[in-house]
């Protein structure tokens, strides 16, 4: 599977990423490059689990603002400042859904449906891109996240751990895992 350079940082871009921190850590102000390197990653991340722009928006908006008012708990762990804030993503997410304010959806691309279906060991067909939309949409929560951060976000195990708050191996066998049972599942709509 091929890195996606969007989400994948050098060690200087890590270090100056880290002075931002730093600066913005002293004065609320210098969060500016962060949010502007950040926020649309965060908004497509939001936008694609539910149905709603206005709300996706709303609900971006919110992570950063979690972030300011909480950016002196951050602590740096070797990987990306935006698994953290996906972090705070994730669980606005989820405090949209409880609240009902939005419903969940999967929003896929279909370059990432290739390769899903390469990976899944599948022929390419339109019959099995099918099987495996309705596929995805049966899957639980936690295994559809390790999906899309894996897959379509192109996330290395290290920061799909950070995110989910899981060890790397951790979440290499939970990724193993939950492609299995989405391979169970395209399998078993095949056959029905």
């Amino acid at each position: 599977m091929r890195v996606n350079p969007v989400y994948h940082q050098t060690s200087d871009k890590l270090q100056q990423e880290l002075d931002w921190i730093t600066n913005a850590k002293r004065d609320s102000e210098c969060f500016g490059p962060l949010y502007k390197k950040y926020h649309e990653q965060i908004f497509r991340y939001v936008y694609q689990r539910m149905d709603d722009q206005e709300l996706a928006f709303d609900v971006t908006s919110q992570v950063f603002v979690k972030a300011i008012s909480n950016l002196h708990k951050y602590e740096y762990r070797g990987v990306p400042f935006s698994s953290w804030l996906y972090r705070i993503a994730k669980s606005e997410l989820y405090q949209a859904f409880r609240d009902r304010k939005a419903r969940k959806t999967i929003n896929v691309e279909s370059m990432h449906l290739f390769e899903m279906i390469e990976e899944l060991e599948e022929e390419d067909s339109s019959e099995n891109k099918i099987r495996l939309m309705k596929s995805l949409r049966l899957l639980k929560t936690n295994d559809l996240q390790i999906i899309e951060l894996r897959f379509f976000e192109r996330r290395s195990y290290r920061e799909i751990g950070n995110v989910l708050e899981i060890t790397e191996n951790n979440a290499k066998v939970k990724a193993f895992r939950a492609l299995e049972r989405l391979k169970n599942l395209v399998m078993n709509k095949q056959t029905s």
